[in-house]
């Protein structure tokens, strides 16, 4: 007679995600995305045309100064923009940029969401209400409002927008955290640590936080692409990282009055953040699916 052969969540999980199609196809792009905009300075130094170089202009712009298309002569894969600038490059530039700031953004709001909630669903009383009431204020501005106002402020760059969109986006993680612990303490695992004389700080971190790994990870990959769209908008409105930084955003804003006889000024790069995006929401769809203990295989 055959053994059964147990299977932990994880490896049920791994075994729901190779057999999602969508999954495997999001991740690969993900992947190959990450490596071209890690590689983007030794492909852009291969086809001689950094971002913020303008010495084509005279090549790669009409005698009106509209931009000219695709030229694969002159190696402008993707054309040019009006000040004659390769397009190519700046999408890859423009990469680099968005995956940091969606990355790293979403980090830092995972950290603050999950300490936050973690804190306030453990102890309850009055750590709970405090917390809650400081999330529930938050929540009752407009975040993009509040963003515009903060970016307005303290000036644009990389890193303020990074520290912007994290502050204002950790609250809704917290919640989602704080009603998956007021569950998880009352569990029995967490009474036979309490017996045996663990301490709050080691129940928390030890017993509950790794049972709240499945939430994390959904919840992160579903934030990436937000925080990229975000990022984007805050580009096109000219808050975001300063120029010549090439952001996704900026190139669209930068179509703006070109976009009727130049097509690939909003074209590439619109399609790279749709995609992008697209990626990330179908890659955290499947994994919420897969880590649903209840889920079935897609595909």
């Amino acid at each position: 007679m055959s053994s059964i052969e147990g299977r932990t969540p994880t490896r049920l999980a791994l075994r729901r995600l190779r057999r999602d199609p969508l999954a495997l196809a999001s991740l690969g792009f993900l992947l190959v995305l990450c490596v071209v905009a890690l590689a983007a300075p030794l492909i852009v130094g291969l086809i001689a045309h950094p971002p913020n170089d303008t010495s084509h202009y005279q090549q790669t712009t009409t005698a009106i100064g509209t931009p000219k298309g695709p030229n694969l002569g002159l190696r402008f894969f993707f054309g040019a923009d009006q000040f004659g600038r390769d397009l190519f490059s700046r999408v890859l530039y423009g990469a680099r940029v968005s995956l940091l700031v969606g990355v790293l953004a979403t980090g830092v709001a995972v950290v603050f969401g999950v300490s936050v909630g973690l804190l306030a669903g453990y102890h309850r009383g009055w750590v709970d209400t405090l917390l809650s009431r400081l999330v529930d204020m938050l929540l009752s501005i407009p975040f993009l409002l509040l963003a515009l106002a903060l970016v307005a402020v303290l000036r644009p760059s990389l890193w303020i927008v990074v520290l912007v969109i994290s502050l204002t986006t950790w609250t809704y993680l917290a919640r989602i955290i704080r009603g998956q612990v007021l569950s998880l303490r009352e569990r029995e695992f967490v009474e036979a640590a309490r017996c045996l004389g663990a301490g709050d700080l080691r129940i928390m971190l030890r017993e509950i936080l790794p049972n709240l790994v499945g939430p994390i990870i959904v919840y992160a990959t579903l934030a990436i692409p937000a925080n990229i769209l975000f990022e984007a908008y805050l580009s096109f409105l000219g808050l975001g990282p300063p120029p010549p930084t090439a952001t996704w955003g900026q190139m669209l804003a930068d179509a703006n009055g070109f976009y009727q006889v130049a097509w690939w000024m909003v074209v590439f790069p619109g399609v790279a953040l749709l995609a992008t995006t697209l990626a990330f929401n179908l890659l955290g769809d499947s994994l919420r699916d897969a880590l649903d203990p209840r889920g079935g295989v897609r595909g």
